[in-house]
């Protein structure tokens, strides 16, 4: 009988595995956002840059490590290069500047799961993410981004070794608000809160459930450099569901619905060069992770002007 659970789960796993494919089933590597994450930058053109490294073990509903027998657990390793482009334009649209972007990442994914055969790793680009309207206004110390991103199945996915997908199969619709406080005193608060509402991966039935995300920052900056505490905060508010059923729950796996959540924190470094460029960089420890893989995160983040 216990053979027989593991096999199940092996296939439920399978089955919904795309959906965890990316740090724990995020198209968005979370906490890349904080230092001015509310205040859009003057019109003109920038490039940035995200490299970043995440380990983490699966873990079940009550926060604890699956255990597959034996000690055997389940890992995934990411290293991510996302390289993103923003243009902000002159145009004003209710009273706030306009701008635009797009996001590419390429992926490295790694995984080691005993109850899916084992190890593989698979190199790619990941889903494209496409923002046609961003919006963004200026009030005093007070700054508010609001925009839309769409993200795009381009990720590399494979149906019968999900294991190895890079991509999540479905789009996704995010509304996103950032909002920062930059008083001239140094002192800054910042986050970017978001909602992400998935559709369903055509090719298994399978629908992953909706999050509220939020990268947040409290820090300050004197002269060149600043210093925070920094970090982010994800809720999954609905049930993933197969063919159209919340899925079942798996004792010491995962519970009902398999409903994700992590609070993440650390420390964040920022650096600004003579020339405008700005350099970050951050470790955040996930805590509190529920139906997910989680571990530990670094971050290396440039912001290039052109």
């Amino acid at each position: 009988m216990k053979h027989a659970s593991w096999l199940m789960a092996g296939a439920l796993l399978a089955a919904g595995f795309a959906a965890q494919a990316k740090e724990g089933g995020d198209q968005y590597p979370n906490g890349v956002e904080n230092w001015s994450a509310g205040a859009l930058p003057p019109p003109g053109d920038y490039f940035l840059n995200y490299v970043g490294y995440w380990s983490g073990e699966l873990r079940n509903g009550t926060g604890g490590k699956v255990d597959f027998g034996g000690g055997s657990r389940a890992t995934l390793n990411a290293t991510y290069d996302a390289m993103r482009w923003v243009h902000v334009t002159r145009r004003k649209i209710l009273g706030a500047d306009y701008a635009f972007h797009v996001i590419v990442p390429v992926v490295n994914l790694s995984i080691d799961h005993p109850g899916l055969s084992g190890r593989d790793s698979r190199l790619g680009v990941g889903d494209i993410t496409v923002d046609p309207l961003v919006l963004g206004w200026h009030r005093g110390d007070w700054h508010t981004t609001v925009g839309i991103d769409v993200m795009l199945p381009t990720g590399h996915y494979d149906q019968d070794d999900p294991r190895v997908s890079i991509g999540a199969n479905y789009v996704s619709f995010e509304p996103v608000l950032a909002v920062s406080w930059l008083p001239a005193s140094g002192w800054e608060a910042s986050a970017k809160v978001m909602y992400n509402l998935k559709t369903e991966n055509d090719d298994t039935r399978y629908r992953s459930g909706d999050e509220l995300h939020v990268d947040w920052l409290l820090g300050r900056t004197a002269g060149r450099w600043g210093l925070g505490l920094a970090g982010y905060y994800l809720k999954q508010t609905s049930s993933d569901e197969i063919d159209g059923a919340r899925v079942a729950a798996l004792p010491g796996v995962w519970s009902a619905g398999r409903r994700g959540e992590v609070f993440a924190y650390g420390p964040s470094v920022k650096y600004a060069t003579a020339g405008g460029v700005v350099l970050i960089g951050q470790w955040a420890r996930e805590s509190g992770v529920r139906n997910r893989f989680g571990g530990d995160k670094f971050l290396f983040k440039a912001i290039v002007p052109f």
